[in-house]
């Protein structure tokens, strides 16, 4: 009896410090959210003025996502050796160092330092994608999809909030005496340090420490068996191709819009439109993760994607239908994200789970960087349309691996880890 309710009250301690967790990623993650958008939008014109050249203008976005991409595999050994709160602590830390150097690059008109500094402002974003993962540390596997999502979906406040906070920025810089473009870096700074202080104070005990010092539980496939490598490889190539698809005509959209005519006002609209559907809906694939699985979610999000290259592609000419197209763009990489994640989760175990978790956030923002970089050329040459069907490609090898992983349920019943 004592033996029981000993385990019960350990059973019930867990559950609290994961519900407190989750709240905590929550909160970080909209002030972190806030201090990256309110940079991003201007960031491009920010580059495009202290370079004295519009060549530059999409320095900051490079930048910021090659961090991102450097910062992974650092922030996910540090996760695993000091726990989720150091490692998101320093990210952030890292992020705000960005947001410092920037103002001091446009004061001094120094670009290299203001390239540097976009560079530790990616730091940040890689603290968002590591967040997920902090979700699931100690989240029991029929909810870790849902508590992943929970955290992905409080991302939307700060992107729609972020990018309105220009006018604010320069009432700030002119306060201040600083040039006027640099006001939104000013309020991203204190936003990321509301973010240290949330992730510093608030997590304890540590989820990763917590998780760690668990008996092991023995998992129905592991990732070093020849069924779990097979599936990791499928859960990061999908979360990386989603990813480069989303990023590579998400970028050229304003492009194609603009040469159609299109005001700033509606291609303003149209990216809107494409961030809620980024993030919005994650909850709601995060259940479908839970109780259809893994892959069939993903499968699910291919669907969706695939639906939305074929509107813009064949209603590349009609704004509404482009607009549509990429709100549906949104959520097929959310359900893609979500559920991949998850997987991710779902199979890297013991001292492997931080470094696996890393190099997934590693390979999605290389991929992200390299479709962005790639998308203008091919939208240079075969426009708009050859633009999606190129991203298609892409779409139809992530399904067709999901389908070569074998029947869908019986797949997903398989792979989602069972503690009993």
């Amino acid at each position: 009896m004592s033996a029981g309710g000993s385990r019960s009250s350990v059973q019930v301690d867990l559950a609290a410090v994961q519900r407190r967790t989750v709240r905590v990623l929550v909160v970080g993650q909209v002030f972190g959210g806030v201090g990256i958008g309110a940079t991003l939008s201007i960031g491009s014109v920010l580059a495009a003025d202290v370079s004295g050249s519009e060549a530059w203008a999409g320095a900051s976005a490079t930048l910021s996502t090659l961090g991102a991409a450097a910062a992974a595999i650092p922030l996910a050994r540090l996760a695993a050796r000091a726990g989720r709160r150091m490692a998101l602590t320093l990210g952030v830390l890292a992020s705000a160092l960005g947001a410092v150097m920037t103002v001091v690059a446009a004061s001094g008109r120094i670009f290299p330092l203001l390239l540097l500094g976009f560079a530790l402002l990616g730091a940040g974003a890689a603290v968002n994608l590591q967040s997920r993962f902090a979700a699931t540390d100690l989240a029991p596997p029929e909810r870790r999809g849902r508590d992943l999502s929970v955290v992905v979906w409080s991302a939307t406040v700060g992107a729609v909030v972020g990018p309105n906070l220009f006018g604010p920025g320069q009432g700030i810089a002119a306060a201040l005496g600083m040039p006027p473009l640099t006001g939104s870096f000013v309020i991203a700074l204190a936003f990321q340090l509301a973010a240290t202080a949330t992730y510093l104070v608030g997590l304890r005990p540590d989820p990763y420490l917590l998780a760690s010092a668990r008996p092991a539980v023995p998992r129905q496939v592991a990732a070093g068996s020849s069924a779990g490598r097979r599936a990791l490889f499928f859960a990061i190539g999908a979360v990386a191709a989603s990813h480069a698809v989303m990023v590579s005509v998400m970028s050229m959209t304003p492009v194609h819009l603009t040469h159609h005519g299109a005001s700033l006002t509606i291609i303003g609209f149209t990216i809107s439109l494409h961030v809620a559907g980024m993030f919005a809906l994650s909850p709601v694939f995060g259940m479908l993760a839970d109780r259809v699985g893994r892959i069939g979610t993903v499968l699910i999000g291919q669907g969706i994607l695939a639906l939305a290259l074929l509107l813009v592609a064949l209603g590349s000419e009609q704004t509404s239908l482009v607009t549509l197209g990429l709100v549906l763009l949104g959520l097929g990489w959310s359900a893609s994200t979500v559920a991949g994640s998850a997987l991710v989760s779902d199979l890297a175990t013991g001292a492997q789970r931080t470094r696996i978790q890393g190099r997934t956030d590693l390979v999605m923002n290389a991929t992200g960087a390299v479709g962005g970089g790639l998308a203008g050329p091919v939208l240079a040459l075969v426009g708009y349309p050859g633009l999606a069907a190129c991203a298609a490609v892409l779409v139809l090898l992530t399904a067709l691996s999901a389908v070569a992983l074998g029947t869908i349920a019986r797949n997903a019943r398989r792979l989602v880890v069972a503690d009993g």
